[in-house]
């Protein structure tokens, strides 16, 4: 049970619930570990995939490093979820798994950052370095889980303090959605910059040139932001309690009681036996937010990548081009982020404009424009002759301007899909920790399959990033179409704000 303030609570056993408006001040504060969160992921985008290349590992299996995620995120983040639903510590249901969550991301970051020098301990000395990559893994893996160990219980339990107020479910996912626009522009800042090095010189090793240095540098900044937030974001919220046997059994997110049954120790079987009382509404959800995330996880993956290959024409450990061309693209999705913000402060005008499925049916279409542009700039590139020299700046200017108005449509992806679930599916007594759970298998399924076959794809097609990128365009202007024609519009009274 979550008392913020005296939002929700009950006298005696017994007695009926009285509620209060939470107020946006808390709900901010707690949405806030989104920034931590997020200035990792942002780092992760726009900094791993050209470092796992460095250390040797080659470009049509980079994606298959990042399998990691959508793996962790089908498995951890339900059972996350689901687990905090009924966590019965004293010190509360979701911050336990926050905390976590965080200190794992601490642990994991820190493996990430010296893997270098992990594998410099352990022997390496070739060009492959096999015992360095071996350390990255294991910590990207770890990285991954303690993501969506936290991710998971945040966004329960923003749902726990905003209950049945739809209206306040959307401001509650658009300041999340805002928070990792701002973790976005710091993470993507921090990874543009090539001078940490020189700031933290201890970072520099003999197994560890400047690049990776940055690297690590990064990192250690990362840590900083995420135990900082992580206080801020559990310190506004006290949780009291679920109480599990004798006595009354809180309320769960939807506003019904909680009672487990031995079928509900299966998992899995719980999980996927949710979909057969799924209305149909919440099934078409669940196929927009399949098919948005084919078209973005091309992007996520390959975004830095692209900007150091076929805008500026390098190649890892080949010349300076692949390197300016990597950091352009962090300067670039630094710009995206601050469109993403902007967009998250403008959520809650919009959908009450047009709807959320509408508003989100545009943005899809939108990036579907994005992607087939992305395409355009790599065919002019290719068709120019710039050899050593870097590319026009028209180009350069062209790229960055794709990059930052994809911040509108992301913003619309991480904000009204939870918005919608979490608000279509109360009537099946699910906990919000389990309903975001069935949320993300839309989300990591098609992630499974776009980290399987876009690198050996791409392979065929002599190393570019173009055949995904053109999948992703399909893809995402169908579920703008899908999103536009068949989730119902609903009328929505202006939001009243409460402070």
């Amino acid at each position: 049970m979550t008392v913020p303030g005296g939002q929700r609570h009950r006298a005696r056993p017994g007695a009926p619930i009285r509620e209060s408006k939470v107020s946006l001040r808390l709900l901010l504060r707690v949405a806030s570990v989104a920034c931590g969160i997020q200035f990792g992921w942002a780092l992760q985008l726009s900094l791993l995939t050209p470092y796992v290349q460095e250390l040797g590992i080659p470009h049509a299996w980079s994606s298959v490093i990042w399998l990691c995620g959508p793996l962790s995120g089908l498995f951890v983040q339900p059972l996350a979820g689901l687990m905090s639903d009924r966590c019965t510590s004293r010190f509360g249901r979701r911050r336990p798994f926050i905390v976590a969550g965080a200190s794992l991301i601490v642990v994991a970051v820190l493996v990430i950052g010296h893997s270098a020098d992990i594998g410099w301990l352990l022997g390496d000395r070739g060009e492959i370095k096999v015992r360095a990559i071996a350390a990255f893994v294991v910590g990207f893996w770890l990285l991954d889980v303690a993501n969506n160990m936290t991710q998971g219980p945040c966004r329960a339990l923003l749902a726990d303090l905003t209950g049945k107020d739809h209206r306040r479910t959307r401001v509650a996912n658009a300041y999340f959605s805002l928070f990792m626009a701002v973790g976005n522009v710091l993470g993507f800042a921090t990874g543009s910059y090539s001078g940490w090095f020189k700031i933290f010189p201890f970072t520099l090793t003999t197994a560890c040139n400047i690049n990776c240095a940055n690297l690590k540098a990064a990192f250690l900044i990362d840590i900083v932001f995420i135990l900082i937030t992580t206080y801020v974001s559990i310190s506004a919220a006290h949780e009291q309690p679920l109480v599990s046997s004798g006595g009354y059994t809180p309320f769960s997110a939807e506003g019904g009681h909680e009672e487990s049954s031995p079928a509900q120790e299966a998992f899995l079987w719980e999980l996927f036996g949710t979909f057969r009382h799924l209305p149909g509404t919440v099934w078409v959800i669940l196929l927009v937010t399949c098919l948005t995330w084919i078209g973005w996880f091309p992007f996520l993956l390959f975004d830095t990548d692209w900007m150091g290959r076929e805008v500026y024409g390098g190649k890892p450990n080949d010349g300076p081009n692949y390197s300016i061309g990597v950091r352009m693209g962090a300067l670039g999705l630094m710009l995206n982020s601050v469109f993403l913000g902007i967009t998250s402060v403008l959520m809650e005008k919009l959908c009450r404009k047009w709807g959320a499925g509408f508003t989100w049916g545009l943005s899809n279409i939108l990036m579907s424009l994005c992607f087939v542009s992305m395409l355009v700039i790599a065919y002019v590139v290719k068709n120019l002759d710039f050899r050593n020299d870097l590319p026009p700046i028209g180009v350069v200017i062209a790229a960055l301007i794709v990059f930052a108005v994809l911040g509108i449509p992301l913003a619309i992806t991480y904000s009204v899909p939870y918005a919608l679930i979490s608000t279509r599916i109360e009537s099946l007594g699910l906990g919000q920790g389990l309903s975001m759970g069935v949320l993300n298998l839309a989300i990591v399924i098609p992630q499974v399959v776009v980290s399987l076959g876009s690198g050996p794809w791409d392979q065929l097609f002599g190393g570019s990033n173009s055949p995904a990128l053109a999948v992703a365009a399909v893809s995402a202007i169908a579920s703008g179409l899908v999103a536009i024609l068949a989730i119902p519009r609903t009328r929505v009274e202006k939001l009243r704000v409460y402070q």
